[in-house]
C-alpha cells in the first residue's frame, strides 16, 4: 500500500511538473541593452547590486557564449534578429539604413511617411515596421491569442518598432523635439491617457538641468582608464572629457537639450519609469493569456559611441543601469508575483577605440574612405567610361545598375573590378561581390556571416570587411580618432550577454555556443507557440530543462 501510494505521488508530481511547464508565464519581458559587451557583466560585477544583473546571472540561466551569426552588427538588424529569430537575409533589415535604389536615397529601417506622428508635430513619428519582412515572436503571440497584449518601448524608434512587430498594442519611442514618448498612426490615432500624463511630467526638461557625477567616489572606478582620456569625444562646452558633467551649462545656443538628455544615465531611469507605468496601466500579466513587454535601453549605445568601453563614463552608466534592472525586477514581482519570464541581451557590442588599440600595441586602425572612393571613381571612369558608384553605406558599395545596363556592361565584371581595387585599400581584410553572395556551397564561417547579412534588393554590390580593430572614417583628423562604433564580424561586436530568469527557468550556466536567432524558438517553446514565419534558430535546450 505504501509502495502504491509512493508511485501515485511520483506520478502526480511528474504530471504536475509537466502541467506547470506547459503553463506559460503571464508576462514575458524582453530587455535589450544597446551596445552591451559581454564582459561588462564580469568587469563590473563586484560593484553591481544583488538584485539586478547579478540576480539574473546567479538565479537564472546565463548563456555565456552567445554570438551574432551575421554582419553588419547594428541596432536595427540586432533587434530584428532577436525578435524574428532570423538574419537580415530573411528579415530584410540589413542596416539601420541602406540605399534604396527605387527612391535613389538612403532610407531608415523603420521610416514610413504614409503614417503621421502621434503625440508630436515632428517627423519622428513617421514610422512603421514596413521594411520588416518577417513575423516577430510578438506577432506570433498576437496572431495566436488575440487577447494577449504587446507593448514595446525605447528611446530609439527602431528599438521600439522592430521588437513590437506588426501587431503591437503600442510601440512608443522618444521624440527629440518635445521630449515626449510618441508613436505612429500605424498603431493608434491618439496617445493613451497614461502616456499623456507621463509626458506631462517633462522629465527630460528637468533632467538636463542636473549634473552627472559618478555614483561612487571616482577614485573607486578601477575597471576603467583615466577619467581624462584622449580617446573620448567632448560634450558641448567641455574642454576635457571628465566628470562632473553639468548639463545646465551645455544647453545654450544651438544645442538641443532634449537631444543631450539621451546620453545621460537619467534616460535609462526615464525609460524604466515609462516601462513600469506602461505595465501597470496596460494591466500586463493580468489577463487570461500571456502579455509581452519589450524594452530597449538605447542610452548605453549613445554614450558608448562617444566615450568608448574603457571610460569611467561607461562604468558609471552600467553601475546605474544595474539599479534600473533591479527596479524593473521588483516592479515585475509586484505586478505578477513569480509568474513572469525575462530575458536580457544586447543588439551588438562594440570595438575598443582603435586609437586606444594602436597606443597599446594591439591590432587596430582606421580605414579612411572618402579619398579611396574618389580614386576608385576615377579608375572606374578610365576603365568603363563612367564613375558607376552611387554611394557607400554600411561598408558596402552601391553601383549604378541601370547605367551599367545602358552601357552594355557586364555587372559581374564591374563588381569584380571594384572588389579587386578595394582589396588594395589600407585596413581591408576581405571583399565580396553580389555574385559571390548568391553562391551557397562551401562557405567558410566569415563568408556565411556576410551572406546571412545580405539581401539582394537592399544590400550593396560589393561588400568589404575591415581588419580586426579597424573602423571606417571619412577622413583622418584628431576628432575622427575619438569615440568608437560597431558593425563587424569580430567577437568584440558579436559576443553579447544572454540572461534568462523567471518561471521555470533553471539556475545554470551554458557554455556551448548559442546564436542570437535562438532566442525566438526558445520563447516559442516557453509560450507554446509555433515558430514565427522566418525563424532559423533552434531552441536553447538548457533554458527549457532543469
Amino acid at each position: 500500500m505504501k509502495y502504491l501510494l509512493l508511485i501515485s505521488l511520483q506520478f502526480f508530481a511528474i504530471h504536475f511538473t509537466i502541467a506547470q511547464k506547459n503553463n506559460p508565464p503571464k508576462l514575458v519581458v524582453g530587455v535589450v541593452v544597446d551596445q552591451m559587451m559581454y564582459d561588462y557583466l564580469y568587469r563590473y560585477q563586484a560593484r553591481f547590486s544583488k538584485g539586478g544583473f547579478v540576480k539574473l546571472m546567479s538565479k537564472g540561466t546565463n548563456c555565456r557564449n552567445t554570438q551574432y551569426n551575421y554582419v553588419p552588427t547594428y541596432t536595427g538588424p540586432g533587434h530584428a534578429a532577436i525578435y524574428t529569430g532570423s538574419t537580415p537575409s530573411e528579415n530584410g533589415i540589413v542596416g539601420n539604413s541602406w540605399f534604396d535604389r527605387t527612391a535613389g536615397a538612403s532610407v531608415n529601417c523603420v521610416t514610413d511617411s504614409n503614417y503621421f506622428s502621434v503625440g508630436t508635430e515632428s517627423n519622428y513619428g513617421l514610422r512603421a515596421p514596413t521594411y520588416l519582412k518577417c513575423m516577430t515572436i510578438t506577432d506570433q503571440l498576437k496572431a495566436t491569442y488575440a487577447q494577449s497584449k504587446v507593448i514595446s518601448i525605447s528611446i530609439k524608434d527602431r528599438g521600439a518598432i522592430l521588437p513590437g512587430g506588426h501587431m503591437s498594442n503600442g510601440s512608443f519611442w522618444y521624440d527629440y523635439l518635445t521630449g515626449n514618448m510618441i508613436t505612429s498612426e500605424f498603431y493608434m490615432k491618439d496617445l493613451p491617457q497614461y502616456v499623456k500624463d507621463f509626458n506631462a511630467k517633462k522629465i527630460p526638461d528637468e533632467s538636463v538641468k542636473k549634473t552627472w557625477n559618478t555614483l561612487y567616489p571616482i577614485s573607486t572606478y578601477t575597471e576603467s582608464g583615466p577619467d581624462n582620456s584622449p580617446y573620448e569625444q567632448l560634450l558641448p562646452t567641455k574642454t576635457e572629457p571628465t566628470f562632473p558633467y553639468d548639463f545646465s551649462l551645455m544647453t545654450g545656443g544651438t544645442i538641443n537639450p532634449l537631444s543631450l538628455f539621451t546620453i545621460t544615465p537619467w534616460a535609462n531611469t526615464f525609460l524604466t519609469d515609462f516601462a513600469i507605468s506602461s505595465m501597470q496601466n496596460e494591466n500586463l500579466g493580468k489577463g487570461q493569456k500571456t502579455d509581452f513587454l519589450a524594452i530597449s535601453y538605447s542610452t548605453p549605445d549613445i554614450a558608448g559611441h562617444a566615450f568608448g568601453p574603457h571610460s569611467v563614463e561607461m562604468e558609471d552608466m552600467y553601475l546605474r543601469l544595474d539599479l534600473e534592472i533591479e527596479r524593473l525586477l521588483n516592479a515585475l514581482k509586484k505586478q505578477v508575483g513569480n509568474d513572469f519570464v525575462i530575458f536580457l541581451t544586447a543588439d551588438h557590442a562594440v570595438v575598443p577605440v582603435p586609437q586606444w588599440l594602436i597606443d597599446h600595441n594591439c591590432p587596430g586602425g582606421y580605414a579612411f574612405i572618402e579619398q579611396n572612393l574618389s580614386e576608385l571613381g576615377l579608375k572606374l571612369k578610365e576603365k568603363f567610361g563612367e564613375n558607376l558608384i552611387l554611394t557607400e553605406e554600411n561598408d558596402q558599395i552601391y553601383l549604378d545598375e541601370v547605367q551599367m545596363e545602358f552601357l552594355g556592361l557586364n555587372r559581374n565584371e564591374v563588381e569584380r573590378f571594384v572588389a579587386d581595387e578595394i582589396k588594395l585599400w589600407d585596413g581591408v581584410k576581405y571583399v565580396y561581390t553580389s555574385s559571390e553572395m548568391s553562391r551557397s556551397n562551401g562557405a567558410d564561417g566569415l563568408t556565411e556571416m556576410i551572406r546571412n547579412g545580405y539581401e539582394p534588393k537592399r544590400s550593396g554590390n560589393v561588400i568589404f570587411v575591415l581588419e580586426s580593430g579597424y573602423l571606417a572614417k571619412s577622413n583622418d583628423s584628431e576628432e575622427a580618432r575619438k569615440g568608437t562604433s560597431h558593425g563587424s564580424p569580430f567577437n568584440y561586436d558579436t559576443h553579447v550577454p544572454l540572461l534568462w530568469y523567471g518561471k521555470n527557468i533553471p539556475k545554470k550556466e551554458v557554455f556551448e555556443r548559442v546564436e542570437i536567432i535562438d532566442i525566438v524558438p526558445t520563447l516559442a517553446q516557453i509560450l507554446n507557440l509555433q515558430n514565427p514565419s522566418c525563424t532559423m534558430g533552434l531552441p536553447i535546450l538548457p533554458v527549457l530543462t532543469k
